[in-house]
């Protein structure tokens, strides 16, 4: 019997296979080509996972960037089944292997019973034989290799694509938690629009994910650079403009502070032992947006309160809960059964 964790994010999905490791990250991204025959519309599938995403900007007419998974929230159950299909071939379970597999799903703190149902026909229609589900603050935490029990609480941010998951826990469950529509997306976008406004370069999603990765920093005088490309705002023309990391920062930092008003409002929320308990062991850190420069001493330095910081951030959650699919005990305490 395999056994596999899968956190299917907005932005990248992530695989883990106790005994393999982290075994599959790629875009949460398909292609589809629209087109008619005999007067009836047609859909086929173009590409899947980053081979989709590269074609981001760069599609014919007819052929739309599709990402399943928006907010937390399966927003195409077929395609996101098609699209999960694809990655376990990739991994070398196709479907008729699939119904000797085990998974569990790594959800958002806030998914309900109808979030959750989505997922289980997802999995059904990819011939997975044996579903569990967890919550994110969970897997993330164990994803730092800790132990979660009854007297420690902890308090968990985890910043991915295009939501956070903020929560407190304990061995007995989510003592405070919610989940915000704010993530590296939103990072994107503003850059996009920054870069418009005031530099008169349009460019695209990929090259605002991508100048946000290479010169994003919230450390203090950073001068790192890149060069991007795009068009000139007004006259259309082929464009491009060094950025620096200064240049970039008052974007970054403005949603890093909407994420940080957030936990300081889940903060205020929790019991005084608890709080005294967040205060001694610290915040765990967790999502792609981790990999920020200087974030985590952004968030300590704001919070007044010492993180936890992973090897691979971007990776914890998805680690975490293969953990949990690797071991009965945590599997009883940390996941439900469908």
């Amino acid at each position: 019997m395999k056994k596999i964790a899968i956190d299917m994010g907005s932005g990248i999905t992530k695989i883990y296979m106790p005994g393999c490791g982290v075994v599959l990250t790629e875009a949460t991204c398909v292609a589809v080509e629209e087109r008619v025959e005999n007067g009836e519309k047609k859909i086929s599938f173009k590409a899947f996972g980053d081979k989709a995403r590269a074609l981001s900007g760069r599609a014919a007419l007819n052929t739309h960037i599709v990402n399943p998974i928006f907010e937390g929230n399966v927003v195409h159950e077929h395609l996101a089944a098609r699209l999960l299909e694809y990655f376990l071939e990739k991994i070398e379970i196709p479907y008729k292997k699939a119904k000797r597999t085990e998974a569990v799903f790594i959800l958002p703190c806030g998914a309900n019973a109808e979030v959750r149902a989505k997922y289980l026909r997802i999995a059904k229609e990819c011939g997975i034989g044996a579903v569990y589900f967890t919550l994110t603050p969970f897997a993330a935490v164990l994803g730092h290799n800790v132990t979660i029990n009854e007297s420690n609480p902890m308090f968990v941010l985890d910043i991915g694509y295009s939501i956070t998951n903020i929560a407190a826990l304990s061995q007995d469950g989510i003592i405070y938690g919610l989940t915000v529509n704010l993530g590296g997306g939103n990072i994107d976008v503003q850059l996009i629009d920054e870069l418009a406004e005031n530099f008169n370069l349009k460019i695209g999603s990929l090259t605002a994910e991508r100048l946000k990765n290479t010169v994003g920093s919230l450390l203090d005088d950073d001068n790192k650079m890149n060069v991007v490309e795009g068009r000139d705002v007004a006259t259309g023309a082929p464009a491009s403009l060094a950025v620096n990391s200064e240049q970039i920062y008052e974007v970054i930092q403005t949603y890093i502070d909407k994420i940080l008003e957030y936990v300081t409002l889940a903060l205020t929320k929790l019991p005084a032992e608890v709080t005294s308990g967040v205060m001694h062991g610290g915040v765990y850190l967790s999502g792609g947006l981790m990999k920020l420069d200087g974030l985590a001493e952004y968030i300590e330095k704001k919070l007044s309160i010492p993180v936890n910081l992973p090897e691979e951030a971007q990776l914890a959650a998805v680690i975490g809960g293969g953990a949990i699919l690797a071991n009965e005990d945590l599997l009883d305490c940390f996941a439900t059964v469908e």
